[in-house]
């Protein structure tokens, strides 16, 4: 299996991929990967490259029938920025890849599954080879892409379809063209480095989006490193997601084991 790698939204570091490189060689010798130079571009101190030069490699090498699967190489902000320019672009070879990721690469999970091109995972990225979990969360993407490991899947997946996404990213493709129908789906949200009142504010989008009035069901995955609020805010997390999910129409089934942290479970869109 050969995956191209590229970094959508902020560079990756030599030594992360080398290390990746190295760690994938061992584990799972039948798979290649091989990073875009782009990955390790840098511009503005946050983009690894302009958003034209993020756009044409994301599209190098999804139109590149030589890849069988495209692996992000880590979150950060910037990949809504190249939507516009790729999801035009793209060609049948990227139809019969997979794309995994997750965190701000939910924009071009959202879109492609809103496109119906490929088959979109939310799943460890390439720099949680930089974890202190042994390599365990890298490895998972691996073992989905080439065994489709079901032990690595977040384990609610069933018969239903289902998604997962970061909250603010959801927020952010409500009202675009690029946020799937998910009528029938289970939706499963995890956010990090957000205040309380943010994320009750984000609720209130998502219960009362349009979109997503079909839906079959919430799970909460985890909300890690909250921000402070000053004052205090009055609800806890699973308080407000019950009382939003109540008003939106649509059941809470509870806890996803997703989040940003090593115990980040894999979740194709989908049924599968």
């Amino acid at each position: 299996m050969r995956i191209g790698i590229v970094a959508p939204g902020r560079p990756i570091d030599r030594v992360i991929a080398d290390r990746a490189a190295a760690a994938a060689a061992i584990w799972f010798p039948g798979v290649e990967l091989v990073f875009h130079p782009q990955c390790f571009l840098s511009d503005g101190g946050h983009f690894a490259g302009v958003d034209a030069a993020r756009a044409a490699a994301f599209l190098d090498f999804a139109n590149d029938p030589a890849f069988d699967a495209l692996w992000f190489a880590r979150g950060g902000y910037g990949a809504n920025r190249i939507l516009h320019a790729v999801m035009p672009k793209l060609g049948p070879a990227a139809a019969a890849k997979s794309y995994c990721g997750y965190s701000d690469t939910g924009f071009v999970l959202g879109a492609l599954y809103a496109t119906k091109i490929g088959h979109p995972v939310h799943a460890p990225l390439v720099s949680d080879i930089s974890r202190s979990d042994g390599g365990a969360s890298f490895a998972r993407t691996l073992s989905w892409l080439t065994e489709k490991n079901r032990g690595v899947l977040e384990p609610s997946l069933g018969k239903q379809p289902a998604v997962a996404f970061n909250l603010s990213i959801l927020n952010a493709l409500i009202g675009t063209p690029w946020l799937p129908d998910l009528a029938g789906h289970v939706l499963m949200i995890e956010d990090i480095s957000e205040p309380l009142y943010r994320i009750d504010r984000m609720l209130f989008q998502m219960a009362h989006a349009t979109g997503l009035k079909h839906i079959a069901g919430v799970r909460l995955g985890r909300v890690s490193d909250v921000i402070p609020n000053d004052p205090p805010f009055a609800e806890d997390v699973p308080t407000m997601i019950e009382r939003w999910c109540r008003e939106m129409g649509v059941p809470f089934l509870g806890p996803a084991d997703i989040g940003h942290d090593a115990e980040n479970k894999v979740v194709p869109f989908g049924s599968f």
